[in-house]
């Protein structure tokens, strides 16, 4: 891989991996399109290492206060607002977690093909659609219930699918359950840390028994690249988020599924 190779796809990682328009999807293509070689296990795990150092660093302040609160809640038994957050996240995070071990293997075998990110891609880009035209937008983060965190994981087990988008699933259903749009958004970057953390160790794992040689270069690149582009994303995205709502990326995301189903087909 070379090292535009390795610009170009650190930067779709960071630019998409927090937008509601499928990292995954935009990592498959261009292999599957322009004949790109694969980039490999230690590639993945650095630009999502690259993100999840963004995230960090974008919530540090949110972050630090849950696990504080989360940690005194197990040993007062008494949870503040930031404890119970904490605890829906892990809770919310377990849906994920057990698809991912049940099902990861068919999913790789199967579904990462340009057909399946073309419909997956248009139909979860119409339900965005209703939900940001339905949902009632009115509930902020601090009101949320466990039975809707619950039900926001269970939409991130389904973004296993390669073109459904982590972030855009767990958006749709938090606006279609009354969230607005900056507190669906927020939930969804907090609820990103275990499941970036889990993928990059699951990966990491696999990198420990892979006789791949590490490309150190392609390695630095990833994570810088993909760590500078997800901040801006994430600072951008909340920043006009109330502005532009999701139409953006409900367009996008018709325009980008039609053009591959027309290439597939």
């Amino acid at each position: 891989m070379s090292d535009l190779h390795a610009v170009i796809l650190a930067l779709l990682q960071g630019l998409t991996e927090f937008l509601p328009v499928s990292s995954s999807a935009h990592l498959i293509l261009p292999s599957q399109l322009l004949g790109w070689p694969d980039q490999g296990l230690a590639f993945d795990v650095a630009v999502h290492l690259g993100t999840l150092a963004a995230v960090l660093l974008y919530f540090r302040r949110d972050i630090a206060q849950m696990v504080l609160s989360w940690g005194r809640s197990i040993h007062s038994r008494r949870c503040d607002e930031h404890g119970h957050l904490a605890w829906f996240i892990v809770l919310a995070t377990l849906p994920a977690a057990i698809a991912g071990l049940l099902l990861n293997d068919f999913i790789s075998s199967h579904l990462r093909a340009a057909v399946v990110i073309a419909i997956s891609t248009v139909s979860f880009g119409l339900l965005m659609a209703v939900a940001d035209r339905i949902g009632r937008k009115t509930q902020p983060l601090a009101s949320l219930t466990l039975k809707q965190a619950l039900l926001i994981g269970c939409a991130q087990a389904i973004a296993l699918i390669p073109g459904t988008s982590r972030s855009g699933i767990t958006m749709t259903m938090g606006l279609l359950l009354g969230l607005t749009p900056q507190a669906a958004a927020r939930f969804s970057f907090l609820l990103s840390v275990p499941v970036i953390l889990m993928a990059a160790g699951y990966e990491g794992l696999h990198l420990l028994n892979s006789p791949d040689v590490v490309a150190w270069r392609e390695i630095g690149i990833g994570i810088c690249v993909s760590f500078v582009s997800a901040l801006l994303v994430i600072h951008l995205f909340l920043k006009m988020l109330a502005h532009i709502g999701l139409w953006p990326f409900v367009l996008y995301r018709l325009l980008l599924g039609a053009g591959l189903l027309l290439f597939v087909v």
